[in-house]
């Protein structure tokens, strides 16, 4: 199954990087994009479709170089616009993408979601597609307190109350065809109408996962990097 990944945003909100495309911020020495890949890539899904936009150059020069790292992958980088929206970047992709089904995830989550569950979830319930529903990390530490003693802490732990958006999505090709020609989010408009005709499901995955989405959570994801093992593999 082909896997589709977002990766036209810009860098602009983590300071240090800016001037690189958001997935090619480094972590642990290289770009999200390679450890998202890893992802997919180490439970046998290896064609990939990378949906670029600015400077979609770097995207691009980075996996001529490293071509023999990713030699067992199926790499096309696309380039979908500048300023495009993230509907209007899926249905650009039309034509590359063949089967019935695929996959899509963004370019800055890491999650160590179990991708064959993921995708046999989806084609069980048969429905037009599949969001994966996850617990946000707390921003500050969290304390179980008995009147005024303090039980436990965590420090930042994954909070268990209320679902968001994960990424990791599998879709029916046909879903594209939902996808108006004007400007628009993916998030909105398309997925709405398929929340109306009651064709949208989650798959709930209640272990790790981390979007980085500022510099705060690209410094908290560097420290993960210093694990023995990295908690999204």
């Amino acid at each position: 199954m082909i896997v589709v990944i977002l990766a036209g945003g810009f860098g602009t909100r983590i300071a240090d990087h800016s001037e690189l495309p958001k997935p090619m911020i480094p972590i642990g020495g290289r770009p999200i994009i390679s450890h998202i890949l890893d992802i997919y890539s180490l439970q046998g899904y290896k064609e990939f479709i990378i949906a670029a936009g600015y400077k979609r150059e770097v995207i691009k020069n980075y996996f001529k170089k490293n071509k023999k790292k990713f030699s067992n992958m199926n790499i096309q980088v696309v380039d979908t616009g500048l300023k495009t929206f993230t509907g209007n970047r899926l249905k650009k992709l039309k034509k590359f993408i063949k089967g019935e089904n695929f996959m899509l995830t963004y370019g800055d989550g890491l999650c160590n979601i179990d991708l064959n569950k993921l995708v046999k979830f989806h084609l069980n319930h048969n429905k037009m597609a599949t969001i994966t529903a996850v617990h946000p990390p707390a921003r500050f530490g969290e304390l179980v307190l008995d009147g005024n003693s303090v039980k436990t802490f965590k420090e930042k732990p994954q909070l268990q109350k209320g679902w968001i958006n994960g990424g990791f999505f599998v879709f029916k090709k046909k879903f594209l065809n939902l996808i108006p020609n004007k400007t628009v989010m993916l998030e909105r408009e398309p997925l709405s109408k398929i929340i109306k005709a009651q064709e949208f499901m989650a798959y709930k995955h209640n272990n790790f996962w981390y979007c980085m989405d500022n510099r705060r959570d690209h410094s908290n994801l560097e420290k993960m990097c210093k694990f023995k093992k990295v908690p999204w593999l």
